[in-house]
């Protein structure tokens, strides 16, 4: 897909998925102009997930030093969260506020650190976002956050374990996977990243 507007430089992005050992990672370039739901949605595609739940990001306000949450905000609970379609991430992130944290399915809670490499010029010819890196599978949505992923995968480590068939079936019914699950597996050229813009209709209507 193409990048957001006329843009001049990129936001190199180790993203890291807290806990997880080996780790699980992936490293993009986004467009400067992104907002926060525009890196939101660049996250879920480079990593893997479905955006079936809430997020929610957490870093300093460079302006004032305090911390501060961006995502969707809470009308319900009254939590004080910035709206991320409004926020541009050239406004939080630079060389001396380099990190953030990505919190995915309040549920599951699964942490992400974000970490920005670099800033580097548009290469011409690219299409951003592009995923350039990464390290092993994403875990499956809703199998019960980072220390439910280990019992799962031990339970498929272990053809004698009595859960072992009740898991490969629920994975097998699972069409987002296709053939058996390998948590070693990933490839950058697998990566589609969607509109954004579109998205965001969605999401919001």
């Amino acid at each position: 897909m193409a990048g957001k507007g006329q843009f001049d430089q990129v936001y190199q992005f180790k993203i890291t998925l807290k806990g997880a050992k080996p780790p699980i990672w992936r490293r993009i370039q986004v467009p400067e102009t992104y907002t926060f739901w525009d890196l939101h949605v660049a996250i879920q595609d480079a990593m893997g997930w479905r955006d079936y739940h809430l997020h929610e990001f957490e870093m300093t306000d460079p302006s004032t030093g305090l911390e501060v949450s961006i995502g969707s905000p809470d009308e319900e609970f009254g939590r004080g969260i910035l709206p991320e379609q409004k926020q541009k991430i050239n406004r939080y992130f630079s060389m001396d506020n380099r990190s953030a944290e990505y919190l995915y399915d309040f549920g599951d809670s699964w942490e992400h650190k974000i970490q920005l490499e670099k800033i580097l010029p548009r290469e011409k010819g690219v299409t951003y976002p592009v995923c350039i890196k990464g390290k092993r599978a994403c875990p499956p949505e809703d199998c019960g956050g980072i220390w439910g992923y280990e019992d799962l995968l031990e339970i498929l480590r272990d053809p004698d374990h009595e859960e072992h068939e009740e898991m490969l079936e629920w994975l097998s019914e699972d069409l987002w996977f296709d053939g058996a699950f390998d948590p070693e597996h990933f490839d950058t050229t697998e990566v589609r990243f969607s509109d954004p813009d579109k998205r965001l209709k969605i999401a919001y209507r």
